[in-house]
């Protein structure tokens, strides 16, 4: 393990000022695909825009000759060469001692356990202390997989459980199952106001960006604004006066997907002052949690199933408003 004055060598000097030509052959994984896009996945710590840009002026050779259209398709053996420089998001890439706390691990991928209060992915703002940078110290295979492994994000302030991938292969795999809706992912909530529909309740309610506020995203009608189905499978678990305790799963991942389906229900999370929540002596953050993850490994076959116990916080929520668990509903 590096001490602390040979990561801070590292990082100091992931900060100076480079110009780098990055040399790959396409894979056939990416045989077919545009330029830009190939680019993204082979040079993750870098943003695709920014790429873009170093292709249009030029700065990106395809089997030695210059190539200037982001849409250029690529074979695969083919080789790149693009020459990069430095950028605060390409900074960010580098690793940082932290503890991670793994539920599960083999040579292929992990599930980790997140706090509440970490940024998985480096953005403005957060280019540092991220849990990718945790990842890319706790184990050097990350640096060869885009995105150090991960394949699904949780918000900042959501704890519980992810899966990140050790290899291409099984990322690949997994992002497969993920858009095949193979993996379970099942959250724990509480929520404003007693519960009145149905359970379990199917809520199919497209989510885009808040035409009104554009850093928080909102149910959209898909005839007059750009956004995404969305599908999420509510149970109840406990209600009274105060509010309630429900099961979400997600049955697709969008942008603060669970936050934003129970606020349109007039449920807004507990501490979620985003959408209509408010916080309590308790509860300083969104009370969600990612209780429940299950797939089947994509290279042993082998079905893994697993959970986390709620966090301090919201069991000292649950107990304040008089809610019970006990971890009924899997379901859905």
């Amino acid at each position: 393990m590096e001490d602390a004055s040979s990561l801070a060598e590292e990082v100091d000097r992931a900060l100076e000022p480079t110009e780098e030509v990055r040399s790959a052959e396409v894979p056939m994984t990416l045989h077919g695909q545009r330029l830009d896009r190939a680019l993204a996945q082979m040079v993750p710590e870098f943003s695709r825009s920014y790429l873009q840009q170093l292709i249009e002026q030029g700065d990106a050779l395809l089997e030695g000759q210059p190539v200037t259209k982001v849409s250029t398709k690529v074979r695969f053996g083919h080789r790149i060469d693009i020459t990069l420089r430095a950028t605060p998001q390409s900074q960010a890439f580098v690793p940082e001692e932290m503890p991670i706390e793994v539920v599960y691990e083999d040579a292929h991928l992990r599930v980790i356990h997140k706090p509440a209060g970490l940024v998985v992915h480096p953005a403005p703002g957060n280019w540092r202390g991220t849990l990718l940078n945790g990842l890319l110290a706790l184990d050097p295979l990350a640096r060869d997989v885009p995105r150090a492994g991960i394949v699904h994000r949780l918000d900042k302030d959501t704890s519980g459980l992810m899966v990140v991938a050790r290899t291409r292969q099984t990322m690949d795999a997994l992002v497969q199952q993920i858009a095949a809706r193979e993996v379970r992912r099942q959250y724990l909530a509480i929520a404003h106001k007693p519960w009145t529909a149905a359970s379990p309740l199917l809520v199919e309610a497209p989510i885009g960006r808040d035409p009104h506020q554009r850093l928080r995203m909102a149910v959209v009608d898909l005839a007059y604004q750009s956004g995404k189905t969305a599908a999420t499978t509510i149970d109840l678990l406990d209600h009274n006066p105060a509010g309630c305790l429900v099961q979400c799963t997600l049955h697709t991942g969008r942008t603060h997907q669970i936050r934003v389906h129970m606020a349109h229900l007039g449920h807004p999370l507990l501490g979620d002052t985003v959408y209509g929540g408010s916080t309590t002596e308790e509860m300083a953050r969104q009370a969600l949690h990612a209780w429940h993850l299950a797939f089947v490994h994509p290279i042993t076959g082998q079905a893994i199933d697993l959970t986390a116990e709620l966090p301090s916080d919201m069991k000292n929520a649950l107990s304040a408003w008089g809610l019970s668990y006990n971890r009924a509903p899997q379901g859905a």
